[in-house]
This record gives structure tokens, C-alpha cells and sequence, in this order.
């Protein structure tokens, strides 16, 4: 995925231009806004019932002479509910899967959790002061940690039962026809679950089709969008630095007021954009800030307990998982337990990561034979990769495939020199390669995961990938930390390519 920004632009990974003018899709961008929020409506009124009938059945009321029947206190509740959708749609938790792309259920955590909080305990102060029956202490506590847990779960649910619909597929102009507007293209055909389609690229002239890659499909000019978008059935469009001028940019926007669709621009320098980018204005105009390129100690201080934390935590709970790893490598093949390479670490002080070794013990000796096998020959020779590898074992192809041959790093994350989160940690003859602007990587510790792991490890090209770890460092937040682990657990579960 790009270094885009999240709330500037909602399309983000082939230049793939979809024949769609065959009226299979909805007529309207309100389909997918409408499906999306009808889904994530059952799986809120669902998990917040599921949790109220565990809690009393889990927390039973304590029965008192003065005690009111507990059938008023569930009649209460069923009451509240529409108060609990408000609530939701106040805290915006029904519309950004219609305005963003790639939005998920860890985009809600926190949304949920403010929304729970708040009627869970809004609930209890409301009936003690109107008089009427209020559930005990013991079962709004159950409430509360059931609903934040059930009600994640279940959107998560009805998100994957939306995508999977006709319904979420949008389809998608894009006015530019330069380098900008085919990359945009390129990641929305490689991530199919963003249900966007590309029918076609607009711009001021038949000339701009001479600044494509010879695969640019002109459907027209920027004055026919109004007839391109009723004709093609559009749901979104995207400026993606066309060759109009400022006023006629704004003249194409503004000819789209008319429309149902969403309207996506690609802001420029976009580059250096992330998601800690804050708008603000002066005198009506707007700014976006940029936040302090250096974390303070007390940032640092955060991110380092966090560290520890979960790395800790995370040693502690896999103890058994080392153990039974490190006899069955010993079982597999010759040589030592765990691997141990030179990295590129924070303030360019190299570092050893720890592994578990999946290759043969002289795989580095045998890299030269292998060479020609690297994924990125002719293509970017700084990055190596090779699929299906000759020098990994079997049982080294089983624990790449699903990530234990990573887990010693949370050695190296209590030990101080890697965090959960954070820069790709590159080996030194792919640090030299690395341009000078995007050494700031380095100012905070590589990671086990981070915005190259959750966007796509090796696929992303090394250009590419670097920049992200600049927009992560210099937008750093705790919260996206927090985003990005909770964002890493669903790929753990899901099977990679053993390289």
C-alpha cells in the first residue's frame, strides 16, 4: 500500500481498467453506505444484547425485599437501545466505510470503546436519578467487558459479509492521467477488497494521454465527468494532479455537486503526509500541520514501556512454543538453534536479530548460488528475496509460513534494540541503499511489525517501503502503534510464501 495518507484520499493499491458499463453494479455510491450500514446496525444491536444476556446470566441480580422485577430492568435496557445506535452514529461508527476504503474494525476500537463506556455508565446514572431500576454493580461490569469485546467481533463479521456483496463495489473515475494517477490504480486493482473499479481516467485533452504508460484507457475529457459519471454508473471520484489548471480543478469539482458521489483528491506532497497530519484553519483557509519530526522523552518513554510490556508478555506466553521449536530444529537439521544476522539498527548502530534458524547452517556460504534466484532481479536488486529458497528446511518452510521463525526478535525488543513496532529492520547491504532524506527511518528502533508488515512485507518495493518508515517515524503516535499490532494479529493467523 502507499505512503497516502488515510484521511486524504480513501483509494490506496495494478492499472487494471474495468469494462463495467454492463449495469451489473449499483447505480448509486449510496448502495455501499447503505449495505454497510444496515450490517454494522445488526452487529451492534446484536453483541450489545449477546453481552446484556451473558451479564444476567453471568451476574444475576441480588434478590431484595425492595427490589424492583427484573423484567422492567431488561424492558429499560430494550429501551435504551435506539439511544445506543444514536450514540454510535454520533461517534461517526456507521459512515466511514462508505468514505474510506480502508477502513476496518481497528479503525472502531477506540469509537466502541468510548461508545460502551459512555452508555454503560450513562445508563447506570440515568435510572438512579429518574428512580427507576438499575442492574448492580457486578453486571455493568460484565456488560461493559462483554460489549467491547462482542461488538468489535460481530462488525468485523458483517464487514467481511459486506465486501463480499455487489452491493460494496464502487465504481471509480480518476481525472489525471500521469504517474500519480497509474500508481493510485495499480494498488486498487492488487487489493480487491477495497470493492473499488476502475472504469476509466479523464483529463483536460487528448494530449495528457502522452504523459501515460501506454496502457492509459481516456474515457474523455474533464468537461464530459458530469455524462462520464451518470453513464458509468461512477460512485467516486479521484483528482489525481490532472493537467487542468487550478480554477478548472475547481470547476470539475464543483460539477460534481450535483452527483451522488464521493470525491476523493490526492493532496500534494502527499509524500510527507501521514496519518498524525492535523487540518486547521486561519481566517477560513485551511492548513494541514505537520506534526514535530522528534519524538520527546516522554513519547519515547511510552513507546519504550510499551515495549516491554508486550515483549515480555509475549516471552512469558511463548516459552512452551521455544522449547518444542528449539528440539524439533535440532531434530531437522545440523546446526545452531537460532539464526543470527547483522541489522542496520536506530542511530546507525548495527545490531545482532535473533531467528530461529529455517535454513541450513551454511546458507550464507551459499547465497552466490542462489543469486540468480532473487524475486527482484532486474526489477530493484537491493532487495533479496528468493521464493521456495533450496537452503531452508523442511521445517524451516513451516515456521516461515506462519511467522514463529520471528518470534526470538522479542528478544531483541526487551533487550532494547528492536520494537514491536517500527522501522523494517534491513540487513547492511540494503541500508546503504537507503537515500539520505529517508535515513530519519533510523530514528527510532527497527520493528517486529509496522506499516511495511501490515501493507504488504515483501511485495512492497524498497522505494516504497522506505518511505513508510519515514511517515512512521515522523507521524509516530502511541495510538498507531496500538492500530498496527492489532492490525499485525489478523495476518499472523493468515498462511505466507515461505521467503
Amino acid at each position: 500500500m502507499s505512503a497516502l495518507p488515510q484521511d486524504a484520499i480513501a483509494v490506496t493499491q495494478g492499472d487494471q481498467i474495468a469494462d463495467n458499463t454492463d449495469g451489473s453494479l449499483p447505480a448509486t455510491r449510496q448502495r455501499r453506505g447503505w449495505l454497510m450500514r444496515r450490517l454494522l446496525l445488526v452487529a451492534d444491536l446484536v453483541g450489545l444484547a449477546s453481552a446484556y444476556v451473558i451479564a444476567v446470566n453471568l451476574a444475576p441480580a441480588h434478590t431484595t425485599p425492595d427490589r424492583v422485577a427484573p423484567g422492567w430492568e431488561i424492558a429499560l435496557f430494550v429501551a435504551s437501545l435506539p439511544l445506543w445506535v444514536l450514540l454510535a452514529r454520533i461517534y461517526g461508527l456507521y459512515d466511514r466505510d462508505e468514505e474510506r476504503t480502508d477502513h476496518s474494525t481497528v479503525d472502531d476500537v477506540v469509537g466502541i470503546l468510548q461508545v460502551v463506556t459512555l452508555g454503560t455508565w450513562g445508563f447506570l446514572v440515568a435510572t438512579r436519578l429518574l428512580g427507576l431500576p438499575y442492574p448492580n454493580l457486578e453486571r455493568l461490569v460484565v456488560f461493559w467487558l462483554l460489549a467491547i469485546v462482542l461488538v468489535p467481533l460481530l462488525r468485523a463479521g458483517s464487514r467481511a459479509i459486506g465486501r463480499r456483496q455487489a452491493a460494496y463495489v464502487q465504481n471509480v473515475i480518476v481525472v489525471g492521467s500521469g504517474s500519480v494517477a497509474h500508481m493510485l490504480t495499480d494498488k486498487i486493482a492488487k487489493h480487491p477488497e477495497y470493492g473499488l473499479r476502475v472504469v476509466g481516467y479523464v483529463d483536460r485533452d487528448d494530449l495528457a494521454i502522452a504523459k501515460g504508460n501506454g496502457k492509459t484507457r481516456l474515457i474523455g475529457t474533464t468537461d464530459d465527468l458530469p455524462r462520464l459519471v451518470s453513464e458509468h454508473s461512477v460512485h467516486r471520484v479521484v483528482i489525481a494532479f490532472s493537467t487542468d489548471s487550478h480554477d478548472q480543478t475547481l470547476q470539475v469539482i464543483r460539477s460534481m455537486q450535483d452527483s451522488d458521489v464521493q470525491i476523493d483528491i490526492v493532496p500534494r506532497m502527499f509524500e510527507v503526509l501521514g496519518t498524525n497530519a492535523q487540518l486547521h484553519t486561519i481566517e477560513g483557509v485551511p492548513l494541514v500541520g505537520l506534526p514535530a519530526p522528534r519524538l520527546s522523552g516522554s513519547s519515547r518513554l511510552l513507546k519504550r514501556s510499551l515495549d516491554l510490556a508486550v515483549g515480555t508478555v509475549g516471552l512469558i506466553l511463548f516459552a512452551p512454543v521455544f522449547a518444542v521449536v528449539a528440539v524439533l530444529i535440532k531434530l531437522d537439521s545440523r546446526g545452531p538453534v537460532f539464526f543470527r544476522q547483522v541489522r542496520m539498527g536506530a542511530g546507525e548502530r548495527p545490531f545482532q536479530v535473533f531467528k530461529f534458524r529455517t535454513m541450513v547452517a551454511d546458507a550464507e556460504a551459499q547465497k552466490p548460488n542462489v543469486a540468480h534466484l532473487n524475486m527482484h532481479n532486474g526489477v530493484d536488486s537491493r532487495m533479496f528475496k528468493v521464493p521456495d529458497d533450496p537452503r531452508i528446511t523442511r521445517l524451516g518452510k513451516l515456521l516461515r509460513r506462519w511467522r514463529v521463525d520471528e518470534l526470538p526478535q522479542l528478544l531483541n525488543v526487551v533487550s532494547g534494540s528492536m520494537s514491536i513496532v517500527g522501522p523494517r529492520p534491513l540487513i547492511l547491504d540494503e541500508d546503504q541503499h537507503v537515500e539520505r532524506w529517508a535515513r530519519r527511518r533510523l530514528d527510532l528502533k527497527p520493528g517486529i511489525t509496522g506499516l511495511w508488515q501490515v501493507l504488504g512485507a515483501s511485495d512492497i518495493p524498497f522505494d516504497e517501503m522506505t518511505k513508510l518508515d519515514y511517515l512512521y517515524v515522523t507521524n509516530w503516535s502511541l495510538r498507531e502503534d496500538l492500530r498496527l499490532i492489532l492490525l499485525t494479529l489478523p495476518a499472523l493467523t493468515r498462511a505466507r510464501a515461505a521467503y
